[in-house]
């Protein structure tokens, strides 16, 4: 049956707007608003000694939170980080974690716990009703914005209750300590670390191929042998960081070759020795031309001038290379006669 079929009267209400179809009344606001309940004071504001009760409480909140972050201090300064100890029913853990992260955990704690206990207990608790308004802040909204700061600022009592907002700006002020004790780990203080190398008097030059002390006669004029202090093994935990600073590379020269005069002083018989490390962006350099006396970085091409107290003669290398001084001990061995007059490694100047 099509809609040209259904009687006229059988059609949905009128535009007249009938308030009843199908028996059902229809209502002018289907969702009343109930309003607001009805305000019931707490205890705390008709009794001044259970408001009181109520700041001692969140002060002594505030003032656990400053306990706290001491203890987290203390803890992470004293607790050796290898101290482990049993507890039940946790087991075996480390003892620097467990109060590192209950201590912290303690202060977080007790601002938050304290500030709602606050809230809940000695702040305002009125609800109160606004309408909605433009995004656009007119001159008018933008002053009761603020008289309405200063009155929850008011009704907070922070300015009538000096207990709680002292031991709560203490908690805040002490608590970010918490993250600047842990940036301690951020790695070992440099000190004066990058200034000094193993190398000192004394020190025998050993071959890294072979692991033997080096004999002059072990050096033939025109080669390039790398070195490392004596005492430094390979598989030492630091091994990495002393030999990025203390990787030697030694050459012989005939001594009339050797342009600079300090070179010629700190040599043996011909014999000199460099920082492999090269100044520009630390690479270990490895090539070496035998009739130019040059050495070549391979990353950039720097090239040092060895003849020439270890000048750069080509690419970004903004330094020279710092020479070692050396010399030979009782039973013939090549040895160091102190450490580097000046730091190796790349940029050092430019790092301060």
């Amino acid at each position: 049956m099509s809609s040209q079929d259904i009687p006229e009267e059988k059609h949905l209400p009128s535009e007249q707007g009938d308030e009843h179809h199908a028996g059902v009344a229809v209502a002018d606001e289907p969702f009343a608003d109930p309003g607001l309940p009805v305000h019931k004071p707490r205890i705390q504001d008709i009794d001044e000694r259970a408001a009181k009760r109520s700041e001692r409480t969140v002060a002594m909140l505030f003032t656990v939170s400053m306990l706290a972050t001491v203890a987290f201090i203390v803890s992470y300064v004293v607790i050796p980080v290898d101290k482990i100890v049993f507890l039940f029913p946790l087991g075996k853990i480390s003892a620097l974690n467990f109060a590192l992260g209950m201590s912290l955990g303690a202060a977080l704690f007790c601002i938050g716990a304290g500030a709602v206990h606050w809230a809940r207990t000695l702040m305002s608790d009125v609800e109160v009703a606004d309408d909605r308004h433009e995004i656009a802040a007119s001159p008018e909204v933008k002053a009761k914005v603020m008289q309405d700061f200063a009155d929850g600022a008011n009704e907070s009592g922070i300015a009538r209750r000096p207990l709680i907002r002292n031991t709560m700006l203490g908690a805040l002020a002490m608590l970010p300590l918490s993250a600047v004790v842990i940036m301690r780990d951020l790695g070992p203080l440099p000190e004066d670390k990058l200034r000094h190398t193993l190398w000192a008097k004394g020190k025998l030059l050993i071959n890294q191929n072979t692991m033997e002390p080096l004999r002059p006669e072990d050096v033939p004029v025109g080669s390039l042998t790398f070195v490392m202090p004596e005492g430094l093994e390979e598989d030492a935990h630091d091994f990495n960081t002393e030999i990025a600073k203390a990787a030697l590379m030694i050459v012989r020269i005939q001594p009339e070759d050797i342009k600079d005069k300090q070179e010629l002083e700190w040599s043996h018989d011909g014999i000199v020795a460099y920082s492999k490390i090269c100044t520009h962006v630390g690479c270990p350099i490895s090539l070496y031309e035998q009739q130019t006396h040059h050495v070549l970085c391979p990353c950039h091409q720097s090239t040092f001038d060895l003849s020439d107290g270890g000048r750069v003669v080509f690419g970004p290398a903004g330094h020279a290379l710092p020479q070692l001084r050396i010399g030979v001990n009782r039973e013939g061995f090549l040895e160091a006669l102190g450490d580097f007059a000046e730091p190796v490694g790349p940029a050092f100047w430019e790092r301060g």
